[in-house]
């Protein structure tokens, strides 16, 4: 199975579509990709697909990426400087338990919404919406 066919067109937009209400109520940005395979260690290929989608690039550096590597059911998420500067310690680990609990019930998009969820919660708490907030990130899924 690819990437790009991981989840239905109906998924794809519910997870679009959490996105924007998480960063409804934030300056933060939200993304999600997904690659067939990962080469390496998970970590790293997810830092490499944050600069590749230039997410470093929002003005508070609280862009947070979701990265799955479908073939090799490989899962990460990476918070650039800002977000990662307040977050409680564990947090991210807390996120992607959730998000591991429901891949293994075969659950995969309610899995990413949910960690979708949780990661909104904590950008909304340490960088609200501004009234003057644009969206500074594509809400879409992007695929490799």
């Amino acid at each position: 199975m690819g990437a790009k066919t991981f989840f239905s067109k109906s998924e794809q937009q519910q997870i679009v579509d959490a996105i924007a209400v998480a960063e409804k109520n934030t300056s933060g940005e939200i993304r999600i990709h997904l690659d067939d395979t990962c080469k390496g260690d998970v970590l790293d290929a997810a830092a490499h697909r944050f600069n590749q989608l230039k997410m470093y690039k929002t003005e508070l550096r609280n862009g947070v990426l979701f990265y799955l590597s479908v073939n090799d059911h490989q899962f990460a998420i990476i918070g650039d400087k800002g977000i990662n500067e307040k977050v409680p310690e564990g947090f991210w680990d807390s996120v992607r338990d959730t998000v591991i609990t429901n891949f293994k019930q075969k659950q995969f998009a309610l899995g990413l919404i949910k960690g979708i969820e949780m990661a909104g919660e904590k950008l909304k708490q340490y960088f609200p919406y501004q009234s003057n907030d644009k969206n500074e990130l594509s809400n879409e899924i992007s695929f490799r």
